[in-house]
């Protein structure tokens, strides 16, 4: 059998990629899967029949890397819809193996590159780009494109909140530029999700996410993997809204202020290429 569509999940190891693609598994479409952890990675394939490749957004090499490997793989039949869900919270200080703050470019850089890496692949199918965000994108009360990444931040949380700002302003963006040829984006908060998410920093995010009172207040990695999931089954355009930011699956205004700027967006689209080797 023919598959019907091309499905492409990051961060789909663990957590809301891996319970989107078992929800997704059966369907008829081609999954494929993208996660650091070798063994993680393909213990999920395995369940779910999808094909998985390993790449760690650490390194914007290995980006690059799986950028031509999908390629590759989907030579012919493009992406109908690719799932930027990598991500985490780090130390306010941990740096990438680029010399940048962790967090922002395994939030923000690595899956922006890897978006314009695959925008052919994207353009052959008029397929959608699903950026999970977060509600901490409400947290800065200012961003600066010309020093995000290379300035620490006050606290990991702050490093989050910035990332997860950037990744509306570059779904904006990227609707801005490109759906005029077909392809759609969105950014979601998922819901406060119980998995793993904040075990990689200290602080009071640690605590909140490994306590009984965080874990009452939190919905599944399976219900967060279904909100994931309609996104990339959905129909843009009747289903969700390109270039919009959601709650879960519902637009909301509650957005912050600076999403809602086309100057910085664009200000960080130009800088963010520049951070990662692109033509703005």
């Amino acid at each position: 059998m023919t598959p019907s569509r091309t499905i492409v999940i990051t961060g789909a190891s663990d957590g809301i990629g891996a319970a989107a693609a078992r929800l997704l598994a059966g369907r008829g479409d081609r999954l494929i899967l993208v996660g650091r952890s070798p063994a993680k990675t393909a213990e999920v394939a395995r369940q779910t029949g999808a094909e998985h490749l390993i790449a760690d957004f650490a390194s914007l090499a290995q980006v690059r890397e799986l950028a031509a490997q999908l390629a590759d793989r989907v030579d012919g039949t493009g992406i109908d819809a690719l799932a930027n869900n990598a991500g985490g919270i780090f130390g306010r200080r941990d740096l990438s193996e680029d010399g940048l703050d962790l967090t922002w470019q395994v939030d923000h850089l690595a899956p922006f590159l890897l978006t314009n890496l695959l925008l052919p692949q994207l353009q052959a199918r008029r397929g959608a780009v699903i950026t999970t965000s977060s509600m901490a994108h409400r947290i800065p009360r200012r961003l600066d494109p010309e020093t995000a990444g290379r300035t620490p931040h006050r606290s990991a949380l702050e490093a989050y909140g910035a990332a997860k700002l950037a990744n509306v302003l570059f779904t904006r963006g990227l609707h801005d530029r490109v759906h005029g040829e077909g392809v759609s984006a969105a950014a979601f908060h998922p819901g406060v999700v119980a998995t793993g998410f904040g075990a990689s920093t200290t602080g009071p995010m640690r605590w909140f996410y490994a306590s009984a009172l965080g874990r009452r207040t939190m919905i599944t990695a399976e219900q967060g993997g279904q909100n994931l999931a309609w996104f990339l089954t959905g129909t843009p355009g009747t289903t969700w809204t390109s270039g919009r930011y959601y709650d879960q699956r519902r637009p909301t205004t509650k957005v912050n202020p600076l999403a809602e700027d086309p100057d910085l967006a664009d200000r960080l689209w130009r800088r963010s290429a520049e951070a990662v080797g692109l033509d703005a």
